[in-house]
């Protein structure tokens, strides 16, 4: 693990692009929108979008969301996506062209949903339903936080799905849906076979994504500071990546 505090910014995207074929994976809360006290609250820029579509063509359709949030969610607020992406941690995959990637994930089990909405109803927390997953907010109620993900990551285990830890929140998502997996299976396929991939993200969960970026010769890319991380490079904002990616 690298520490954040000593990271220093990528070298300029055109500058990698020169050295050959680059493939970005790109967070969306806290990396591509600002956070905003609940998930329905982010102010997404109105030409997103369009902009996301740009880069995708300018990196041969090599880029691609991944995003905790469902891909449904993310259209909501942006629109039809027109680039490849990965939602609800990777359980949910598409190419840039529509195409689904992978087996198809399956919906939150009816049970873990009762007892997540029922545990949020009892402990001021905001529930989250996701297409395939759910999700117990506490931002609002911060020492709620351990208690919260010690009841997920029981709950999870019981079924045999997995809690996932991230900025005051703790989701419950299959087992083997994590951004790295994610970025593995978008690496072997066209257009993003061959390339180098950089993961760009703030949040714990996307360690895994710099994680598989390492394995295919790239790296993480973080957004503010973190103590530890395994990105290889810090940009400090949402506001710094929007101009990294000349957005």
């Amino acid at each position: 693990m690298a520490f954040s505090s000593v990271l220093g910014p990528p070298p300029a995207l055109q500058t990698l692009i020169d050295r050959g074929p680059v493939a970005l994976f790109l967070d969306f809360d806290g990396t591509l929108v600002e956070l905003a006290s609940g998930p329905d609250g982010i102010e997404p820029r109105a030409d997103l979008n369009e902009r996301l579509s740009s880069l995708s063509s300018r990196l041969e359709g090599r880029c691609a969301v991944v995003s905790g949030r469902g891909l449904s969610d993310i259209e909501k607020h942006i629109g039809p996506l027109s680039v490849a992406g990965a939602g609800s941690h990777g359980s949910d995959m598409r190419l840039g062209d529509g195409t689904p990637l992978g087996e198809g994930a399956q919906s939150l089990p009816g049970e873990i949903e009762r007892r997540l909405r029922s545990y949020a109803d009892e402990n001021s927390l905001d529930y989250e339903e996701k297409p395939h997953g759910g999700a117990l907010h506490y931002r609002s109620n911060p020492d709620a936080g351990p208690e919260a993900h010690a009841f997920a990551q029981e709950l999870a285990g019981q079924h045999g799905w997995a809690a996932q830890s991230g900025k005051c929140v703790v989701e419950i998502v299959e087992k083997s849906a994590n951004k790295g997996a994610a970025v593995h299976a978008f690496m072997q396929e066209a257009p993003f076979a061959g390339a180098r991939p950089f993961f760009i993200g703030d949040d714990l969960t996307d360690e895994a994504g710099f994680a598989a970026c390492e394995q295919f010769g790239g790296a993480g890319i973080i957004v503010g500071e973190r103590a530890e991380t395994r990105a290889h490079f810090l940009l400090e904002n949402v506001t710094a990546v929007h101009e990294w990616l000349d957005l």
